[in-house]
């Protein structure tokens, strides 16, 4: 697969039948976003650590049961993780917090910081992690598709409905720094170190007040200096940039709103992860779980057309028949299928195995030294 982004790293650490999780990461600054999280128990603790937002779809638990083993890693750190989801989540928090006790809580702990995704607005709950992760309103404010930025990223929420309100995301590549060498150019301003730090504005948010210092050219050898505004100055110079975009869609039901929100939501995205629980042949149990089929998957291909698609969370009835599905994919001109293997982790211990490394071990230890 070719690289598609400039600063952006997927990485899906769900097999096609596994629970999903996608973890994108920021590459300059080694900071994370995580799409859902589902069973965690297979993901490295130094994936985990970067992690600095968490996008929940929905909190079926073969999405969300993982929250639990993220906070086990990162909550004796001092900073705020964010997580959005669905109207309600912040409940969901507050029941998965109070599961566990909390009375040697350190003031060094960090805090949760809930964002319920509504139609209108963002609804805000405070778990501080130095109080025994005890919940304070943080307020709501208008809601636009975009709800978080950090650094080279930003990411778009879309309802949908899966039975239950669930939400699909748009990741989407900004802060790319390019300049037009034709606008430099038809300005007359003559390339040097001001750049760099024009540049450097650019990646702190226009933080320095103070104009910019840059060089014109007059003709005939001669340049004057001019004080500009960086931020002025870069959008009349800047160059084109197409940003990169990951769709996230997962755990919909194939009805006339969801697919009209979901094609205009994530139309043109480059790569496309999403759901595909069922084959053609069971499209009945597809519509009565709210899940999609085959089928399905292929008319929204040909209406979104992203350059790749990867699918995931089949049903576990399809074990060991995960070609079949292959088979049934059929996306437009243009879109690539990426394919999975059915579990990603190492398969799980049966008693026989588990039983004959402790008789190992235990041979290990019998064995006479060697001094």
């Amino acid at each position: 697969m070719p690289r598609l982004f400039r600063y952006l790293e997927p990485t899906c650490f769900s097999g096609l039948i596994d629970d999903p999780c996608l973890i994108v990461r920021d590459r300059p600054v080694h900071a994370s976003i995580m799409l859902d999280c589902g069973s965690l128990a297979h993901v490295a603790k130094r994936e985990l650590n970067p992690v600095r937002a968490l996008f929940v779809s929905h909190a079926h638990m073969d999405h969300f049961m993982g929250f639990d083993a993220f906070l086990r890693q990162v909550h004796a750190s001092p900073r705020t993780v964010e997580l959005f989801g669905p109207p309600g989540c912040a409940d969901r928090v507050q029941a998965r917090l109070a599961g566990y006790d909390w009375n040697l809580a350190e003031p060094y702990w960090c805090t949760v910081l809930v964002h319920e995704v509504h139609a209108g607005e963002l609804r805000s709950s405070r778990f501080s992690g130095p109080h025994a992760f005890a919940r304070s309103e943080a307020g709501s404010r208008p809601r636009k598709a975009t709800i978080y930025r950090f650094n080279h990223l930003e990411v778009a929420a879309e309802l949908l409905d899966h039975g239950i309100p669930v939400l699909s995301f748009r990741v989407r590549e900004r802060k790319m720094f390019r300049i037009d060498p034709r606008k430099l150019a038809a300005r007359g301003l003559v390339p040097g170190p001001w750049m760099v730090e024009l540049k450097r504005r650019f990646f702190t948010d226009w933080q320095e007040p103070a104009p910019l210092v840059v060089m014109r050219e007059l003709g005939n050898g001669r340049r004057e200096e001019l004080r500009e505004d960086a931020r002025l100055l870069y959008r009349s110079i800047r160059g084109r940039v197409n940003a990169a975009g990951i769709g996230y869609l997962t755990d919909i039901g194939f009805t006339g709103q969801n697919r009209e929100r979901a094609e205009r939501f994530l139309a043109g995205v480059d790569l496309l992860v999403g759901e595909c629980a069922f084959l053609r042949g069971e499209r009945h149990k597809a519509r009565r779980s709210h899940h999609l089929c085959t089928d399905d998957v292929n008319e929204l291909l040909r209406q979104i057309r992203p350059r790749f698609f990867l699918p995931l969370h089949l049903s576990k009835t399809y074990l060991g028949r995960s070609d079949e599905l292959y088979d049934e994919l059929s996306p437009p001109a243009g879109t690539t299928v990426i394919r999975l293997p059915e579990h990603l982790p190492p398969r799980p211990f049966c008693a026989a195995e588990a039983l004959q490394l402790h008789r190992l071990a235990g041979a290990i230890t019998a064995a006479p030294r060697p001094f």
